[in-house]
């Protein structure tokens, strides 16, 4: 688990500014705190990255699933799970279907599930993985290597579609401009590069005075990326499934860095931690199924001033954490908790 790339305007241009600290795990000590492993109990990784999180898991005493879509990951992680002698189980795939890859693995429930949201900060820092305007690469974006890639959103996609993914995703007012911009260039050539589409943004929307040191294609290259890996519907399926694979007391510790990830956690516990209500003669008791978790932290909890000064990738950081209870899992509707609807794109990662 590395530090998170984080996908606010202000924090990723932090993120492509680079930190001091590359690997470091974001939240590492309230993660822990939450998570509370014990010797031998089960643990998802469902974003392996850089190990930070499964090494510290493993200090604990815990067996771990570390999950990761991204081979480079799976790769790097090899010398920790021989050095765990059996404890840490590495598998290539989507966090999404982490209750498939546990039980695949022979077990039916586990202790805890914890997620880093996000674009791994080895990601942002490597030009050829395209997903930094501050590092020309190619307009790739893809976390697992495979399907399509940014460029070939930015150069099929119609214009209306380009509008919602800049404008949902990107949370960029100006999407509209932005798309123009992309549909008028690409009309002469595709865009393939990084530097290219960065630059074309830029000089679509100007620099804002007040904004200096926020770059203007901030906001389209986090609605490209979270489309091209379909990272919001990744993240609710995942929460679905942790849901369903986890014991009963076993804990959820969810770590986000954007508004759009934040919000679709939070509405994921109040909708599962809700209780009935008293009611009263003139407002019926509303009809509440059973709470599949109860809340552990009642807050979000976000990082000290000590942590963001030593890790600046760490500043927009939020950790929610939750409880199962007993009760049945339930299905979930995941646009019921802010996932958008917008255009399929056959192959992408959602």
């Amino acid at each position: 688990m590395t530090a998170r790339g984080e996908t606010g305007a202000a924090s990723l241009a932090a993120d492509d500014a680079g930190g001091p600290a590359r690997h470091v795990p974001v939240l590492l000590g309230p993660v822990l705190e939450h998570l509370s492993a014990q010797p031998d109990e089960v643990i998802i990784d469902g974003t392996f990255g850089a190990g930070g999180y499964s090494r510290a898991l493993l200090d604990a005493g815990a067996r771990v699933i570390g999950i990761d879509r991204d081979p480079d990951a799976i790769a790097g992680g090899q010398p920790l799970v021989e050095a765990s002698k059996g404890r840490l189980t590495l598998v290539p795939g989507q966090f999404a279907d982490l209750e498939t890859h546990a039980r695949s693995l022979g077990y039916d429930g586990v202790d805890g599930v914890v997620l880093d949201l996000g674009v791994s900060s080895m990601q942002l820092d490597q030009a050829d993985r395209g997903f930094s305007f501050m590092r020309d690469g190619p307009l790739d974006m893809r976390m697992e290597q495979a399907g399509p890639s940014a460029a070939d959103v930015v150069n099929t996609l119609p214009v209306r579609d380009l509008i919602r993914i800049i404008g949902l995703l990107g949370e960029e007012k100006r999407a509209t401009t932005v798309a123009h911009a992309i549909d008028n260039a690409r009309k002469e050539k595709p865009l393939t590069r990084t530097a290219d589409l960065a630059n074309l943004v830029e000089k679509a929307l100007g620099r804002s005075p007040k904004k200096a040191q926020i770059h203007p294609a901030t906001r389209t290259f986090q609605g490209l990326r979270i489309y091209v890996n379909g990272e919001l519907h990744q993240a609710a399926r995942a929460l679905s499934a942790a849901e369903r694979i986890l014991k009963p007391g076993g804990r959820l510790v969810i770590v986000s860095f954007h508004s759009l990830e934040d919000r679709l956690v939070k509405k994921f516990f109040a909708d599962r931690t809700k209780v009935r209500g008293g009611g009263s003669r003139h407002m019926p008791e509303e009809d509440v199924p059973p709470a599949t978790f109860e809340l552990i932290a009642r807050k979000a909890v976000e990082p000290t001033e000590a942590e963001t000064a030593a890790n600046p990738r760490a500043r927009s950081a939020k950790l929610r954490a939750g409880r199962r209870t007993a009760e049945a899992a339930r299905d979930l509707d995941i646009h019921s908790i802010g996932v958008p609807r917008l255009a399929e794109f056959h192959g992408l990662g959602g």
